[in-house]
C-alpha cells in the first residue's frame, strides 16, 4: 500500500487526506498540536476544521515530522503560504530519500513575489531530496470534498510524469483530476482569485448585489490574466478550473473565508477585528499585498487589486474605493494579450 504524508491538518489537508484514504492509500497526517492528533487517532475526527465528518482508519495522525516522513515518497503539503518556507526547511532536515511534493496551498509571497512551487524549490536548493513539485488547484471547498460531493481539480508540474502521478493518486468517482502543463498559470489563478473574492465579499457587505459581484469577478479575471500572461502563463488556463472555476466558487460561496472576510470589512469591521474573528488563515489578505507589489513591478494595471490594497493597508474607506473604481477613465473591454495560441 502506497504511503503518503500530509503536512498540514487543517480543513483542506484533512479533506484531501480523506480522498487519498478513499483510494486505499495509507495516509500519515501531521500537525503541531498534540490534542488535534490525539483526536484524529482516538476518535477519527478533526472537529475544529471539519465538524461532523468521520475519518478513515487509514489516516493516522503524527506530531513528529520525522515519523510522518519515514518511508514515504510522496508528500502532500497543505500549510498557509506564510508557513511554506519554515515547514519545508524542517522537512528537509528529516527526509532520508527523495520525494515528490504535491502542494495544495494558494498564495504569493510578499516581497519576493514567488509562487509556492518556487519557494519550495528555493528552500531545497541543490539538494537531491526533491524529485518534483506538483500543484493541485481548482474549485474545491474542503467542506464539500469531505462530504464526497462531485469536485473537479487540476494538477500541474514541470514534469508531465509527476502530474500524472498526482492525477492517479487522487482521481476517483467523487474527485475528478485533470492535468495542465501550465504551472505558472495554475498557481497564479489559484492565488489571485482570493483577492477578488475579498472584494466580492466587501461589496456584499456594503449592500451591493449580483450586478456588482458579476462585474468584480469578470474584471477581476482580466486582472489575473494580465499578470499571469506577463509571467509566461497561457491565457487559456484562466478560462479553466484554476482560473474561472476557482474564481466562481471562491467569490460566491458561504464556505469561502476570503468572501466572509471581505463581507465583514464591507460592514465596517477593521482588518484586525476580521482576522481575530475568523480564527483561520485568510490567504487573500497577504496575497493582496503581494499582488499589488507585483503589479507595480510588472507595470500591469490591476485597479480592483489596487483599490482593495488601499482599503486594507492605507485606510481607504470601502465606499471611496467603489467610487474610485467606477470613476476611472473609459476603456475597451477586450484587450490584446500579445500571446500566440
Amino acid at each position: 500500500m502506497t504511503k503518503v504524508a500530509v503536512i498540514g491538518a487543517g480543513s483542506w489537508g484533512t479533506a484531501l487526506a480523506m480522498v487519498l484514504a478513499d483510494n486505499e492509500l495509507e495516509v500519515k497526517i501531521w500537525a503541531r498540536r498534540k490534542e488535534q492528533i490525539e483526536e484524529i487517532n482516538q476518535h477519527h475526527t478533526n472537529s475544529k476544521y471539519l465538524p461532523n465528518v468521520v475519518l478513515s482508519d487509514r489516516i493516522t495522525g503524527h506530531v513528529e515530522l520525522k515519523e510522518t516522513l519515514e518511508g514515504v515518497k510522496i508528500v502532500l503539503l497543505v500549510v498557509p503560504t506564510k508557513a511554506i518556507r519554515e515547514t519545508v526547511t524542517e522537512m528537509k532536515k528529516e527526509l532520508q530519500a527523495p520525494v515528490t511534493i504535491i502542494h495544495a496551498s494558494k498564495g504569493i509571497e510578499p516581497g519576493t513575489h514567488k509562487r509556492i512551487s518556487e519557494m519550495i524549490e528555493e528552500e531545497f536548493g541543490d539538494s537531491d531530496l526533491l524529485k518534483d513539485v506538483v500543484v493541485l488547484s481548482g474549485p474545491s471547498h474542503a467542506e464539500e470534498v469531505s462530504q464526497r460531493q462531485p469536485t473537479t481539480v487540476t494538477v500541474s508540474s514541470k514534469s508531465s510524469t509527476a502530474s500524472e502521478l498526482a492525477q492517479d493518486l487522487f482521481i476517483n468517482q467523487h474527485f475528478r483530476v485533470y492535468t495542465n502543463p501550465d504551472l505558472v498559470g495554475v498557481e497564479i489563478g489559484g492565488a489571485l482569485k482570493n483577492t477578488i473574492a475579498l472584494v466580492c465579499g466587501l461589496t456584499n457587505g456594503l449592500g451591493m448585489g449580483d450586478n456588482t459581484k458579476a462585474a468584480i469577478m469578470t474584471r477581476g479575471l482580466a486582472e489575473i490574466a494580465r499578470v499571469g500572461v506577463k509571467l509566461g502563463a497561457s491565457p487559456l488556463t484562466f478560462a479553466g478550473l484554476s482560473g474561472l472555476g476557482d474564481l466562481i466558487v471562491t467569490c460566491t460561496s458561504v464556505h469561502s473565508r476570503n468572501f466572509r472576510a471581505g463581507f465583514m470589512i464591507g460592514q465596517g469591521k477593521t482588518l484586525d477585528e476580521v482576522l481575530n474573528s475568523m480564527g483561520m488563515v485568510v490567504e487573500g489578505i497577504r496575497t493582496t499585498k503581494a499582488a499589488y507589489e507585483l503589479s507595480k513591478k510588472l507595470q500591469v494595471e490591476m485597479p480592483i487589486t489596487s483599490a482593495l490594497y488601499a482599503v486594507l493597508f492605507e485606510g481607504l474607506k470601502p465606499e471611496q474605493a467603489t467610487e474610485r473604481l467606477m470613476g476611472r477613465v473609459k476603456k475597451h473591454e477586450v484587450e490584446q494579450l500579445n500571446i500566440d495560441i
